[in-house]
């Protein structure tokens, strides 16, 4: 239910408030709003009437906001910021079909980018916006209204739909040993590559083969891409995920490290807050991608 009119302040009254409190001046604030300086005070001082609450602290030189006008002011921003993201996906697409993803640069360029060309053929009315992320972000900072999570049900306020297990396999070039090693411990007479946001990968993987490691040193990067080039051009043994690791060692960059079945180091999750659970385009999706891990 929305609040009584009487407690919706005007979008110039907030535009006004919150240049000020950005820029500092309403003179400053004038100028980016491209009205007269005491326009923008006249929408400060309705705001503040309608508001019954001191917002602007006049007694000074330089225009300040009171404590209870700069944080209406943050409040303000952050419902402009949505207005302004809402305004854009609905002139990108009329038919009100639009939704952001978040993904997991390996996943979601590997793995659902090749498939999302079916989604757009049978779905036409939705458009799919993708944002990458490689640390956890929140739903209530950011534009996304679903992401690829890979882990374990450990993201609060969300509902999650698994996906498929993480199985990776130890890869290298294959001019960096004459073969793959017979044992997971000889693994450890190479250097390992290791991936900023799981730093512990190798250590899980070890443990699964029974071995003592700890505390792995090596080279450290920020996305599997940059590892999985790393590990072409020789730097090391990688940890990669099946989907991408068999996709090199099909080109000839890579190579097994070691024989053997593909180990399990975690999940991928589809994640959406749960106040958004019923949005028409993210149901359509994830009726989609249910349909195409029955496929695979």
């Amino acid at each position: 239910m929305i609040a009584p009119r009487r407690f919706l302040p005007s979008i110039p009254s907030l535009l006004a408030l919150e240049a000020v409190d950005r820029l500092g001046s309403a003179s400053a604030a004038a100028e980016d709003l491209s009205l007269t300086q005491s326009a923008v005070s006249r929408q400060l001082k309705q705001l503040e009437e309608q508001m019954g609450v001191d917002l602007i602290a006049r007694d000074q030189m330089r225009m300040q906001l009171t404590p209870a006008g700069a944080g209406f002011a943050k409040e303000a921003r952050a419902i402009l910021t949505r207005l302004a993201q809402a305004s854009v996906k609905l002139r990108a697409n009329p038919d009100g079909g639009s939704f952001t993803l978040s993904i997991l640069p390996s996943f979601g360029l590997h793995w659902l980018a090749p498939r999302l060309k079916g989604f757009a053929a049978s779905h036409p009315g939705i458009t799919v916006n993708l944002h990458t992320h490689n640390l956890p972000f929140s739903f209530d900072t950011g534009s996304a209204q679903a992401a690829i999570h890979y882990g374990t049900r450990d993201w609060p306020g969300v509902e999650y739909l698994p996906l498929m297990p993480k199985h990776v396999l130890p890869v290298c070039a294959p001019g960096l040993m004459d073969g793959p090693v017979a044992r997971p411990a000889e693994l450890l007479d190479y250097p390992l590559l290791h991936l900023e946001t799981h730093p512990d990968c190798w250590e899980q993987w070890f443990h699964l083969h029974d071995v003592p490691a700890a505390k792995l040193r090596g080279m450290l990067f920020d996305q599997s891409s940059a590892m999985t080039q790393g590990a072409v051009h020789g730097l090391g043994v990688a940890l990669l995920p099946d989907f991408l690791a068999e996709n090199e060692i099909a080109q000839g960059r890579l190579a097994l490290a070691m024989e053997g079945a593909a180990v399990s180091l975690g999940e991928y999750f589809l994640v959406w807050p749960a106040d958004q659970a019923e949005e028409y385009p993210l149901i359509k999706f994830r009726e989609w991608l249910l349909a195409q891990l029955e496929e695979k």
